[in-house]
């Protein structure tokens, strides 16, 4: 073994401990073979080349250098020809020679060797193989006719006069212009200008051309009138402007034929000129060229990002911006990528527009064209998507694309999102405002069953509007309607407000009361300085800060109010008589008489289960005293603040024992175990005990847990809510949640079917006889039409349908187009509607940005379009938190102490409340409730709608059957029998033989033909509506379903509804009038420490505040 060991040969001694952490680097280093590379650029020729050509800077100082030369040259030719003396006689020789000083030959002579050397050095350089296409440049040329016989002149002085026709240095002068410029775009980074290039092409060549005329014209005439400069110059002028005075012509042949020669150049130069000029900007026009870097450092001006530009989009959204007074000077530039519409182009060239909106063509995903819109100097950039597009998450992700693209380029620019999808908005969730479609409108479908006409009340509080429309009108309720649209959301600190500064360390509910009573406005939300958060209506309990931020409804900001005391009122006269009749009080009348109305407390113990009623108070004895109503207390008291109702059940107590123990074991309140979306806020709900399987969704197929085939069967104890879309996506889970909201009461919660596909079976098996709305959503299918308004298309016609067949149905629809809601409802011979339309076309022309308000079905809250949601975007550049108060009032986002959207109804036992005012008071005594608005219902009193005169025409007719027992039984046989349906052409015989027989028979006085045509008409009219119902009829009892409950007669065409938002004070309410109120948080009411509040949201019952309100 030792010897075995002795064998081994020693490590060498460079092998240390060292190489073995670092590595045999000795070793490397004796193969390692060090390579150089671009060896190439080493070279003289490469670095000269690099000096003069390569290199931007300085290859920018060369060109520089020889343009000033060229200059030089040429202005050493005019000093050369002012200091020459005319010449005597008319000799050829003084073509050829000139008198030229020692001194200006001498710089005439530097000049040429360094332009010589230059011209030599850079065709040496640029040398590519073939040296005649060197040669043979004519900037090679000119150089060569211009620097040579200088040169040649060193060695034979006698040449030192001979003529050198300098002044065609020009033209390399102009050369080395455009060299330069390209270089000093490179060299700054710049994008080059072709327009600015091709302009300056243009001016040198007009004046390349006019000074080489003049001096050629000058020199050939000093064998003939002997002109001087200014001559030459006055000549040429003359000559290219066409006028021809003649005054001054040239004499000898030579200079008549050089001004030919320039002539003819000039008409075949100037005009390739100007054709590229030309077609340049067009091409600009096109591209919207770049916005000015001066004038984004020192003007304002937000980005538009489309993907393609509407006339519709681009009005909308300049209506909005503009209206607000602070915004006047902002410009606005458009960055699209595709080419402008010719609509758009023609709006754009209004002045008022011009002169403050930029239209670039270009996309945000590149760098040079956020560059050209100056993103980075922008206030807000806002980046809408295209909701027209077949594949509508396609569109979201170039939305999220355009994004993320401008927040790496600009990351300090605010970014005003619109997202169609709900899935995508994790995407963009550091964008400053996020606006998603799907989320806000089937929040609103949602509330617009609960709260009638919240769609519409959320369209008016983010329009931007003065409340002027309908105020020309003779229609009483379009004026009142009118005025209390102008109503937005405003906001001011409280410390430096007039109309809430006083109730500083006062309870909010005390402040909300006082502010309208004393100056018409509404507080509604309120946000503490150290806090985001907004809370709307945070309840009696919440003391006033001076340093509160308050949001309040009213016509205008405080900042633009003007404050008059009640003597100063009464002296104007200003009464408000668009809110009242003229039996009715003025505003100053009503609040001294509630200032002196007596007080009686009213019994704080929990509300009795008897209605939902705003009850009378009790009064003991004394039946014949006037019901007054409780003050509004400046502090909270805890014994006046019914806490037994805010944690109590009412829905629950209300149930006999078997619906208490079936209702126990079918719900529980929590919040959902699942979330379809990222990014969805999580909602307290009433959920169901346990998991209901999937097979027992499907409501029109039987499984093995149940044998029901129809809604019917079911037994639902409350009526159906419809949904009919065409697909079922994630946005609705903003549909259910409100719906299912902790607050509502359990026995009002009403069964929700999704309706995927509406042929008539499916309508009737999923209970459309007896649902209590039926919503409709815009078909993604249609929306990506041809033509753009042809988007709504199928979505009108179906629910027009639906609307034939079913008159008494509550339809709520969602569209695409606002223009497309005048075909909602359609009746084609109403002259009310026709009046209505001509008021809207009054209302466009008068500037109005909702001129479409005053359409019955948009009124009354049966449609709406989500575009007009765009505003709300808009309007968040300057009103930061309308993104934040209009989730709160949809439901779309829950904060603890935040109150929420709901609705009560005005029934006879209320009409004791009398005003609005008295009715603020009430609720705010004893509940803490703030009504915001009243959602009211009146008939529609006309006697040429098409609906009425068919009613009164099918009354006259039932009475007239009365009398005629024979002609009752055969239009009974019509009626009830499917002969008709069946048979059509058999009616159309029996109108045709009709006809004959009334023009073969006896003629009859005028009432008697004109009664016997009436006749007619109404005998189609009632055929048409019989047959409607018959096909219905029979297509339930083909169904097996039962007809009981089918009213295809009861509709609601004589009514119309509308929206008071926040009105006067002295408004009197009105019998079946629906009061908009934000009611505090029940939740807030419980005990304080954080533990105990998490276990009793979870265990504990709390509040289900009704729709229908019982104070």
């Amino acid at each position: 073994m030792v010897d075995l060991e002795s064998e081994v040969p020693p490590l060498p001694p460079r092998y240390r401990f060292r190489d073995l952490l670092l590595g045999d680097q000795g070793w490397q280093n004796d193969d390692r073979v060090q390579v150089e590379f671009y060896m190439n650029e080493n070279t003289f020729k490469e670095r000269l080349k690099l000096f003069f050509i390569k290199n931007q800077r300085s290859s920018l100082r060369i060109r520089l250098f020889n343009f000033s030369l060229k200059l030089l040259s040429c202005l050493l030719y005019i000093i050369r020809v002012l200091l020459e003396k005319p010449s005597q006689g008319n000799e050829w020789s003084h073509i050829f020679w000139v008198n030229r000083s020692l001194p200006l030959w001498g710089l005439q002579v530097s000049v040429a060797l360094i332009s010589l050397f230059e011209t030599i050095l850079l065709g040496y350089l640029s040398y590519k193989g073939n040296i005649w296409e060197q040669i043979l440049r004519i900037p090679f040329i000119l150089e060569i006719i211009n620097a040579v016989p200088f040169i040649i002149s060193i060695f034979w002085p006698t040449l030192r006069n001979l003529f050198v026709p300098v002044f065609l240095n020009c033209w390399l002068a102009k050369h080395a212009l455009e060299n330069m410029i390209n270089d000093l775009h490179r060299a700054i980074q710049r994008t080059q200008s072709a327009m600015f290039n091709q302009v300056l092409i243009l001016i040198s060549t007009l004046l390349c051309l006019i000074f080489t005329c003049i001096c050629g014209i000058q020199h050939l005439e000093r064998i003939g009138k002997k002109l001087n400069l200014f001559d030459s110059l006055y000549f040429c002028i003359v000559t290219f402007s066409t006028v021809g005075f003649g005054d001054v012509t040239p004499e000898t042949w030579s200079s008549k034929l050089f001004v030919v020669a320039m002539i003819c150049v000039a008409l075949v130069v100037l005009p390739i000129q100007f054709e590229q000029l030309a077609y340049l900007w067009m091409e600009r026009q096109k591209s919207g060229g770049n916005y000015s870097r001066h004038r984004a450092q020192t003007e304002k001006h937000v980005v538009l990002c489309v993907s393609s530009l509407k006339i519709d989009l681009l009005m909308d959204f300049l209506n909005e911006f503009y209206a607000h007074p602070r915004l006047q000077d902002y410009y606005v530039v458009i960055l699209c990528p595709t080419e402008m519409d010719v609509q758009v182009r023609r709006v754009l060239q209004i002045p008022m527009w011009s002169q403050r909106v930029i239209y670039l063509q270009g996309s945000a995903l590149k760098d040079q064209d956020l560059l050209r819109a100056k993103m980075d100097n922008a206030e807000a950039c806002f980046i809408l998507s295209s909701r027209c597009e077949v594949d509508r998450t396609s569109s979201d992700h170039q939305t999220i694309l355009r994004a993320w693209a401008v927040k790496d380029f600009a990351p300090n620019c605010p970014l005003y999102v619109q997202i169609l999808k709900p899935e995508n908005k994790f995407h963009i969730k550091f964008a400053d405002h996020v606006v998603c479609e799907e989320e806000f409108k089937y929040a609103m479908l949602a509330l617009n069953c609960i709260c009638p006409a919240t769609s519409t009340l959320i369209t008016l509080l983010v329009h931007t509007s003065r409340g002027q429309e309908g105020q020309q009108s003779p229609e009483q309720w379009q004026k009142m309607y009118g005025r209390c649209s102008g109503n937005e959301v405003y906001h001011i600190v409280l410390e430096e407000s007039t109309f809430f500064a006083e109730y500083e360390g006062k309870s909010f509910t005390y402040a909300s009361f006082h502010a309208h009573k004393k100056f018409g406005v509404c507080l509604i939300g309120v946000r503490r300085e150290d806090n985001k958060n907004i809370l709307l209506n945070p309840g009696p309990r919440y003391i006033m800060n001076a340093s509160d931020i308050c949001f309040y409804i009213n016509i205008t900001k405080e900042e633009n109010s003007a404050f008059k005391n009640q003597d100063q009122q009464r002296k104007s006269n200003l009464s408000r008589s668009f809110y009242h009749g003229p039996s009715r009080l003025p505003v100053h009348s009503i609040i001294a008489s509630m200032g002196t109305v007596a007080i009686d407390l009213q019994d704080t113990s929990c509300r009795a289960s008897s209605g939902p009623t705003l009850a009378l108070p009790s009064e003991g004895g004394k039946e014949l005293r006037r019901p007054s109503i409780a003050p509004v207390l400046e502090v909270a008291d805890t014994s006046s603040i019914q806490t037994c109702d805010l944690l109590s059940d009412q829905s629950e107590d209300e149930t006999t024992p078997d619906e208490e123990t079936s209702s126990n074991l079918e719900y529980a309140k929590g919040y959902p175990p699942y979330s379809p979306y990222i990014g969805s806020s999580p909602t307290f709900c009433h959920l169901l005990q346990e998991k209901v399987p999937f097979c027992c969704l499907r409501l029109d197929k039987s499984c093995q847990h149940n044998y029901y085939e129809d809604a019917k069967a079911y037994g639902f104890k409350n009526k159906l809510i419809i949904v009919a879309a065409e697909t079922a996506g994630n946005g609705l889970y903003n549909f259910i949640v409100p719906l299912r909201a902790y607050y509502r009461p359990k026995k009002e919660l009403n069964p929700i079917v999704l309706l995927l596909d509406n042929p008539l079976d499916d309508l009737l098996r999923c209970g459309v006889t007896f649902a209590a709305n039926m919503v409709v959503v815009d078909k993604e299918s249609t929306m990506s039409a041809e033509e753009d308004y042809m988007a709504d298309a199928k979505t009108i016609v179906n629910v027009q349908t639906l609307f034939r067949l079913f008159s008494s149905l509550s339809i709520i629809t969602e569209l695409t187009h606002p223009a497309n809601m005048r075909f909602m409802q359609f009746r084609a011979k109403d002259c009310y509607s026709l009046a209505l339309s001509k008021l809207e076309k009054k209302e466009r022309e008068r500037g109005s940005n909702l001129a479409f308000m005053f359409r019955l079905p948009f009124a009354a809250g049966r449609v709406f379009s989500i575009s007009m949601l765009d505003t709300l975007l808009y309007q968040s550049f300057v009103k930061d938190y309308m993104i934040s108060i209009t989730r709160l009032l949809l439901g779309l986002d829950t904060i603890p102490g935040s109150g929420f959207l709901c609705s009560m109804k005005i029934t006879e036992d209320d009409l004791w409340i009398r005003t609005y005012a008295r009715l603020y008071q009430k609720l705010c005594s004893s509940t803490g409730d703030v009504p915001i608005g009243i959602y009211r219902t009146e008939s529609q009193k006309l006697t040429t709608s098409e609906s009425q005169i068919s009613i009164s025409v099918e009354e006259w007719e039932d009475t007239k059957d009365a009398k005629e027992p024979g002609h009752h039984r055969s239009i009974h046989r019509n009626s009830t029998s499917s002969d008709q349906s069946d048979h059509p052409l058999l009616r159309r015989k029996s109108m045709q033989w009709a006809r004959r027989l009334s023009r073969k028979g006896p003629k009859h006085s005028g009432k008697t033909a004109e009664k016997i045509t009436q006749q007619r008409l109404n005998l189609y009219r009632r055929s048409e509506r019989q047959e409607l119902a018959e096909l219905v009829k029979n297509r339930m009892k083909h169904l097996g379903l039962s007809t009981v409950g089918y009213d295809e007669m009861n509709d609601h065409q004589s009514t119309l509804s509308y929206i008071l938002i926040n009105p006067s004070p002295d408004t009197r309410l009105e019998l079946n009038d629906v009061v908009y109120l934000i009611r505090p948080d029940p939740l807030s009411y419980l005990p304080n420490s954080e533990p105990s509040r998490k276990n009793s949201i979870c265990n504990a019952a709390v509040q289900d505040s009704r729709e229908e309100t019982q104070l």
